[in-house]
């Protein structure tokens, strides 16, 4: 697969990021509009009931403050996987939202834990470290764009303040790492030049063959001029006389 072909441009890429926000967005709209609270069915660490969480809590938001800081960041990895690696985008986000979810629920305080902010520590730590992990230019490009915008997002993977649930974000982080890891993506192979082959040859090479052994340019004549110049074939006339003494010409 050839990179023009694997980094080509769908309409999922505006899709999916617009359904995850809307989504999210919706279900705290009926939360307003109909005076409910569905904190219950967020993640509640070691019990039974808690489980349904690992599937509703990305969907959860405990004010209009949360939820937006929430929004523009799975709004742009969402776009940023489905680009990059739309070949594993579905695998990664709901063994992301699973995995991320147990996690939480096996390690998290006794609360309940909502939010898609796990789902978005999922997003940034697999397009970090899989890109590293492919070495590609273009995806390790794209590691240190999420470094530079969301680097800060690593500090809350520790207890560093109240009311933020830090173990999701730690769930969600460790999950980034294992998708990378372990799920593998099919990516093009950057084009190689003609010097980066094994069987290379310089002394083959035009362009080297302009210069000396000591770098210095060396004036080539082109393959016209190199080629000798023939002389135009000659033409020998020869004169005989005939029998009745008129003189004729022959041309060999």
């Amino acid at each position: 697969m050839t990179e023009q072909s694997y980094f080509k441009y769908s309409n999922s890429v505006i899709v999916l990021p617009l359904i995850s926000v809307l989504a999210i967005w919706t279900v705290f709209w009926v939360e307003i509009k109909f005076q409910v609270n569905l904190n219950e069915y967020g993640i509640y660490p070691r019990t039974f009931s808690g489980l349904r969480g690992i599937i509703f809590s990305p969907f959860l938001h405990g004010s209009v403050d949360h939820l937006y800081n929430n929004t523009l960041p799975l709004a742009i990895l969402t776009a940023g996987l489905t680009y990059f690696y739309r070949g594993i985008t579905a695998k990664v986000l709901l063994l992301g939202i699973l995995i991320s979810g147990f996690i939480t629920w096996l390690i998290g305080r006794p609360s309940f834990h909502i939010g898609a902010s796990g789902l978005i520590y999922v997003l940034a730590s697999f397009i970090f470290f899989k890109g590293i992990i492919s070495k590609h230019y273009r995806l390790v490009a794209l590691s240190l764009i999420v470094v530079f915008i969301y680097g800060s997002m690593l500090w809350y993977i520790f207890p560093v303040k109240e009311g933020i649930s830090w173990e999701g974000h730690l769930g969600g982080f460790s999950t980034g790492l294992l998708l990378a890891l372990l799920v593998k993506a099919s990516l093009p192979k950057p084009r190689k030049y003609d010097w980066e082959r094994e069987d290379y040859n310089e002394e083959e090479d035009e362009f080297l063959r302009h210069f000396d052994e000591d770098g210095n340019f060396i004036e080539r004549p082109s393959e016209q001029e190199a080629v000798p110049h023939k002389e135009p074939p000659s033409i020998i006339y020869h004169y005989r006389k005939s029998e009745k003494g008129d003189s004729a010409d022959s041309r060999e």
